[in-house]
């Protein structure tokens, strides 16, 4: 199958319903063995230092898998993603815009799906066929987020990766569904795990090692991953449009603060711990949260792909020994 790279979740209903693959060039840089010389790869090739490590990771995966065509963002998500697309032009590899529309107006949307179609060839029959299909495996990952908060039974490591894989399927829906479908037999035979602290995990998927084993070692659980639930189109929608509408992640911050409090009281979480990339934009939102979600927050700040630093992971344990005493003085 013909293979097509995107930077973030995009509608890959489109993309299948086209007979190509998507492939989340994200993904395939955090997961292979070499993700660290992708990152030196692009400073070599004259990338700064102090452009985020995701870029230069997307950059080098691309290449190095030999991904001919990509569907970038270029609104709703980094702005890096401009320059991006014209590096891959430089290198031979087509590009292809996708736009959130600021202010999710249903015309501006309908119109970004519409230019995304008419490039693949596709019309909205076809596309729909496959939303319902897609649909469907995500209503499996909707209840592996069940069972990690509500009964208890799925690490926040496993879901993190299973969730975080909708943005494309892991290329191959059928083989992910079947995926999906063992690790819920598997997990459903499992005790209830008995952690003391909840935590959520908010902001970009991190691109450091280790985050949510360490979290577990010292007694606290990720009970909630935000923006890999929001890959998996929680909110539904009767339509394209409307369903990447309600997906909160490009748009403004009030959808996500409004989603992320509900998940806090839904889930009885204890404390937050927000993921922040080095030198991206989205640091700022940090200072939105610690005023509006009304919970303790610890932020963590990452740049390449790596275990937890030693600072990192005694931030960790104080965070949740705080909780812990917190919790305790209640009592």
């Amino acid at each position: 199958m013909k293979r097509v790279g995107i930077t973030t979740t995009i509608p890959s209903e489109i993309i299948f319903a086209a007979g190509f693959v998507p492939v989340d060039l994200n993904n395939i840089f955090v997961t292979d063995l070499k993700r660290s010389s992708y990152i030196q790869d692009a400073e070599v090739a004259g990338f700064p230092r102090t452009i985020c490590g995701w870029i230069k990771g997307m950059y080098s995966a691309c290449l190095d898998h030999g991904i001919g065509r990509v569907v970038a963002v270029t609104q709703g998500d980094c702005s890096n993603t401009h320059v991006l697309m014209e590096i891959f032009r430089m290198r031979d590899v087509e590009t292809i815009p996708f736009n959130f529309p600021f202010g999710r107006d249903s015309e501006m949307m309908a119109r970004s799906l519409k230019l995304l179609m008419d490039y693949f060839a596709v019309d909205e029959f076809q596309t729909e066929k496959w939303r319902v299909k897609l649909n469907r495996i995500r209503a499996k990952l909707h209840e592996i987020d069940r069972m990690t908060w509500e009964d208890d039974k799925v690490t926040g490591e496993e879901n993190h990766l299973l969730l975080v894989s909708s943005s494309d399927f892991e290329s191959d829906p059928a083989r992910f569904e079947s995926k999906l479908d063992r690790f819920i037999k598997e997990a459903a035979s499992r005790e209830p795990m008995d952690h003391p602290v909840r935590l959520g995990q908010i902001g970009i998927p991190p691109i450091v090692e280790g985050l949510h084993s360490f979290t577990e070692s010292f007694g606290a659980r990720v009970v909630y991953n935000e923006v890999p639930r929001q890959f998996a189109m929680p909110s539904g929608g009767e339509t394209l449009v409307e369903q990447y509408l309600l997906y909160t992640y490009p748009y403004d911050v009030g959808p996500r603060l409004d989603d992320i409090a509900e998940q806090i009281r839904l889930r009885k979480i204890d404390g937050i711990v927000h993921y922040v990339q080095s030198f991206c934009h989205r640091q700022m939102e940090d200072l939105i949260f610690r005023e509006r979600l009304g919970v303790p927050i610890l932020t963590i700040e990452g740049d390449t792909p790596r275990e937890l630093d030693a600072r990192t992971k005694i931030r960790i344990e104080s965070f949740i020994r705080m909780i812990l005493d917190r919790k305790e003085a209640v009592l």
